[in-house]
């Protein structure tokens, strides 16, 4: 089921958060220090209890216990995560598909570099647009995918 997160959830979202993160962008920054020094579960779920507000656009997936997370910002994906524990079960699917079609979601920013989850967005449709901008903070690049080209900044 798919539902708005809750500040309950604020522990395991923030698990989901970093592991994921460092497991799939440990490759791409090679940056330990962000990756096991500053990324860190507890101060996360922390900032999720202290502000609830901030789990407003959130929602999560969950199937006896919370196993994905999506972002929406407006009609955009912000972020969308899937424990890895539980990758390709369709979770990510389910997210996405409620994105496009519960909330209107038509575009995304996904780093350049990040073939799988470039790749994972064509498969519903999204298509890079060719605007990019820099990871802030980093030398990487972001590129805009849009839903079959309807988004436009």
């Amino acid at each position: 089921m798919i539902r708005r997160a809750t500040v309950e959830d604020a522990s395991r979202i923030a698990e989901i958060l970093v592991f994921t993160k460092r497991m799939n962008y440990r490759k791409i920054f090679q940056n330990d220090k962000v990756s096991f020094g500053e990324i860190q579960v507890y101060p996360l779920a922390k900032e999720y209890i202290e502000n609830p507000e901030s789990l407003e656009n959130i929602w999560v997936y969950e199937d006896e216990f919370v196993k994905g997370m999506i972002h929406i910002e407006d009609n955009g994906i912000a972020e969308l995560y899937v424990d890895s524990f539980f990758e390709n079960q369709g979770i990510g699917g389910r997210l996405i598909t409620f994105a496009i079609e519960e909330k209107n979601c038509d575009y995304l920013w996904v780093l350049e570099k990040n073939a799988d989850a470039r790749r994972f967005y064509e498969t519903y449709g999204f298509t890079v647009t060719g605007e990019k901008q820099l990871q802030e903070g980093t030398e990487e690049y972001l590129v805009e995918m849009s839903l079959l080209g309807k988004h436009t900044i």
